[in-house]
């Protein structure tokens, strides 16, 4: 077997002879009238005598001597080019067989006909090199075996897996329906700062940086704007909503990564009773018009979002599953029931262990569900259900984790001072989740906003719909770079794709 810098070497030289015959290994066009998917949905109405070029990368080489089949992609389709001798100049039949390799995209021109076989195929007449590859793809059969070289490389796992490329047109689309079915309800698509003094709107670790010209620390936000749109609530807007990048300096698991796409909504004068009817039915939509089903299985849970969606109740919930009565049990009682359940948990105050505790409960629901009233500690930004220590919230549970955030704002600016109070206490004993005071904020609360309704939810719902860990349904998520990635390739050997070898000289919170 090749080395990869063999390889690369026979293709350096293969350049040349391109060069010499007088082609351009990298022009700027190349012709092309269709794309690969319209050729072979309108291959029935072309004409037979009418030459036409097409363009794509060369997935497949068969063949030898007079004749080469040679399977084309061009990310909307696949198609055949056929390479005869007696039907293409002899020089540019015996540079095609030279210079050219599986990875390579070249335009082919010629008439469309249908093999033997029953295969339509374009008869090529003429050829012309699209950009010539230097590196060899990965083996069709075994293709990209490491994990993290997926993630590394994703190009060249989409290239050899089309069902990675159609995850991601899937999740185009989910994006794309939550932001019709918003406007289409009357909600105003705003933007709203990204780098923020005082982070709000979540409780995470931000990450930090400096702003050279104020001279100021600075914040990568953690939630889409949740602040800035309830002062727009404040000024007059009554809808509005984000879709945009959120990141928190924490760590990574199957749902949790350090940069992801939230969206969030505001709508003045609701509350979250009228937030629940609204999600459930946005979540209906991307169902059935993303997924065409509202039926799934994930993490081993299996439900359907047709069904009713039932109200739990944090407290009752704790209960019933642990028998811990969050009200009355002390903070020794919530520690030494975690530990009975083999639970490790991280910070010792109240909220995470409440919160700690919930999650052990929450990965036994199914759904589809609502999680509501929460203690108020464990949401500083949401209205108290009246006569309860409890918060207006409602949180959808699927496949036994929340996939999304929603709950009556709250507006009292003396409750909000109390809260942010309570929070700033909470960093000063080392909680470094807990959320920033921002008393601007209050500043605003001061002069009123009205009753509103918060709602959020980020692309772990996606992930969540199709299965995958959040970090396969990000186009490039975040990987350790290679220490010297040129060394660790030129030690490495690689089997060249079937068809290649007798022309490719030695072969990604709410």
């Amino acid at each position: 077997m090749a080395t990869v810098d063999e390889i690369r070497k026979a293709r350096l030289a293969k350049i040349e002879l391109l060069k010499k015959a007088g082609m351009d290994p990298y022009p700027a066009k190349v012709p092309r009238d269709m794309s690969l998917g319209d050729i072979r949905a309108r291959f029935a109405s072309l004409a037979p005598d009418k030459p036409i070029s097409i363009a794509g990368r060369i997935m497949a080489i068969r063949g030898q001597g007079a004749i080469f089949f040679v399977v084309l992609d061009d990310g909307e389709g696949r198609f055949q080019a056929v390479f005869k001798k007696d039907a293409l100049a002899p020089a540019a039949f015996k540079l095609f067989g030279d210079a050219a390799d599986i990875g390579d995209f070249v335009s082919v021109t010629g008439a469309p006909f249908t093999t033997q076989k029953g295969e339509p195929s374009l008869l090529a007449s003429a050829w012309t090199m699209a950009s010539k590859s230097l590196l060899p793809l990965p083996e069709k059969w075994h293709g990209l075996q490491d994990e993290e070289e997926k993630l590394r490389k994703r190009y060249l796992d989409m290239i050899m897996t089309p069902e990675t490329r159609e995850l991601f047109a899937k999740k185009a689309r989910f994006w794309e329906v939550t932001r019709s079915f918003l406007k289409s309800r009357g909600f105003l698509e705003v933007e709203t700062p990204t780098l923020e003094v005082t982070t709000g709107g979540a409780e995470a670790r931000p990450f930090k940086t400096h702003h050279n010209d104020y001279d100021i620390d600075v914040f990568l936000r953690i939630s889409v704007g949740e602040l800035w749109q309830k002062r727009l609530m404040a000024a007059g807007f009554t809808k509005t909503f984000e879709i945009g990048r959120a990141y928190r300096n924490e760590g990574s698991s199957p749902e949790h990564l350090q940069e992801f796409t939230n969206m969030e909504f505001y709508w003045a004068y609701a509350d979250y009773r009228d937030g629940m009817k609204l999600v459930q039915e946005l979540y209906r939509t991307i169902a059935r018009e993303v997924f065409g089903t509202t039926k799934f299985t994930t993490r081993g849970h299996t439900f359907d979002f047709a069904d009713e969606w039932p109200e739990i109740r944090y407290a009752d919930e704790i209960k019933k599953q642990t028998g811990v009565d969050i009200v009355a049990a002390t903070d020794a009682d919530i520690k030494s029931k975690l530990a009975e359940l083999g639970v490790k948990y991280e910070g010792a105050n109240r909220e995470r262990l409440l919160d700690t505790l919930w999650k052990y409960c929450r990965k036994h629901i199914a759904g589809p569900a609502f999680l509501v009233e929460m203690p108020a500690l464990v949401v500083p930004l949401a209205k108290k259900v009246p006569g309860k220590d409890a918060v207006q919230i409602f949180k959808p549970i699927i496949g036994g984790s929340e996939v999304g955030n929603g709950y009556s704002e709250l507006n009292d600016p003396i409750d909000q001072r109390e809260r942010f109070e309570l929070q700033q206490k909470l960093i000063d004993s080392g909680d470094e989740e807990a959320m920033m005071a921002d008393y601007e904020f209050v500043d605003m609360l001061e002069h009123g906003m009205p009753p509103t309704c918060g709602f959020g939810f980020g692309e772990r719902l996606f992930a969540f719909l199709v299965d995958r860990p959040l970090r396969e349904t990000q186009l490039f998520p975040l990987v350790r770079p290679k220490k010297d990635a040129k060394k660790e390739e030129g030690k490495k050997t690689t089997k060249s794709s079937p068809g290649a070898a007798p022309r490719s000289a030695p072969k990604k919170r709410k």
